[in-house]
């Protein structure tokens, strides 16, 4: 089993989950399942866990590719 060193890097993810929310909402965009991965924070050891996106119908999915489609300038 791997254990967590004393000079691995520490991670927020609630805090990097609720500053991805925001600037989802931004654009109008909501992700009702966004949050931890639990399988992944249940192993988690030197790795962080894993943010799950979660599902979303055709039209939030259309509205996050546009909105990453302008924000990359096309």
């Amino acid at each position: 089993m791997d254990e967590i060193r004393d000079d691995s890097p520490t991670y927020d993810i609630v805090e990097d989950i609720d500053a991805l929310r925001t600037a989802l909402a931004a654009h109008g965009i909501t992700l009702p399942s966004l949050g931890v991965d639990p399988l992944t924070l249940a192993g988690w050891s030197k790795h962080p866990p894993l943010v799950a996106l979660g599902n979303c119908n055709v039209v939030t999915a259309r509205r996050l590719a546009e909105a990453l489609r302008v924000g990359a300038g096309g």
